[in-house]
């Protein structure tokens, strides 16, 4: 039987996507309550990072060891990836090694294609393209302190980048509409904004997609890779920082996300990132209570 993968958020049914969440709050509470749980136990993961991460490392191996399992932790310098061995190849000598690989890297082709001759599950762990397991921490979060997240408007502000593809996948599984304010020239995907028409709305206008929002959530204005277009990102990206007048905009109960590392100053104010509607914290912590619930549904299931 073909190994389940998790290369996107609608590797997911909507049902199990909800399942999962619900299911990252029970272990979270276990987690905290002491309760010790080993469903991986002499289970090993091989994360292979050819883009470094603090919170990607940090919670999946934590969370192999809190599951009784290892995690094998491999840089370009660790591997014949990094010398140009072929994906394929190495897919299927590490798969027949271990029992789930995680994989943190640029092109998006490069996991589906590892994916593809992979015997065992594979995990985006980020791409260019999408971020999806920084979705399940953020839905989870979102979960904890507002309950369902159906029906409600939440608006993505910046760049229409991986973290913004996620969360259209996010919208079209959860039911919720998404609003993106980001300059011209930085729009999402042409494809996936015409497969969810019905749910996303682009936008140049940030304060009028901030009004009446349940929540919002911005990125830095330049990603790992993307440090010489710096100087001209701040630039393009004048005018769409989330700070308090913005926020005033959204409903008294809205949300702010950051996936992190944050620019403060730069796509969001200190005043807001560090203010009492600010659930960053919890978020990143969700990285590591979503992401077991994730290896207990590819590896336990």
């Amino acid at each position: 039987m073909s190994p389940r993968h998790f290369l996107t958020l609608t590797d997911l049914t909507s049902d199990e996507l909800k399942q999962l969440l619900s299911r990252a709050i029970e272990l979270k509470k276990m987690h905290r309550d002491g309760t010790q749980y080993q469903p991986l136990k002499n289970r090993v993961m091989a994360m292979i990072f050819e883009k470094s991460s603090t919170r990607t490392r940090v919670s999946f191996e934590a969370g192999m060891a809190q599951f009784g399992g290892h995690a094998l932790f491999l840089s370009p310098r660790d591997s014949q990836l990094g010398r140009g061995e072929p994906i394929e190849d190495s897919a299927r000598v590490i798969s027949s090694m271990v029992d789930v690989v995680m994989i943190r890297t640029f092109e998006h082709e490069k996991v589906a294609r590892f994916a593809e001759y992979s015997s065992v599950p594979v995990i985006n762990a980020l791409t260019d393209d999408f971020h999806p397991c920084q979705l399940l921490a953020d839905m989870q979060t979102y979960l904890e302190h507002r309950g369902s997240i159906q029906g409600k408007k939440v608006v993505w502000v910046g760049d229409g980048n991986n973290m913004c593809h996620s969360y259209m996948n996010a919208a079209h599984l959860l039911d919720f509409q998404l609003v993106v304010a980001c300059p011209k020239g930085y729009e999402p995907n042409t494809e996936l904004t015409a497969k969810y028409a019905d749910r996303v709305t682009i936008t140049q206008d940030v304060q009028a997609a901030a009004t009446d929002a349940d929540l919002i959530v911005t990125d830095v204005f330049a990603s790992m890779g993307q440090e010489d277009e710096q100087d001209a990102r701040l630039q393009d990206f004048d005018g769409f920082q989330v700070n308090k007048e913005l926020m005033a905009l959204a409903h008294d109960d809205a949300l702010f996300m950051h996936c992190l590392p944050a620019h403060r100053g730069e796509e969001v104010t200190a005043d807001v990132i560090d203010a009492a509607d600010s659930v960053v914290w919890d978020e990143a912590e969700n990285r590591l209570h979503a992401q077991k619930a994730l290896l207990e549904f590819l590896l336990c299931s």
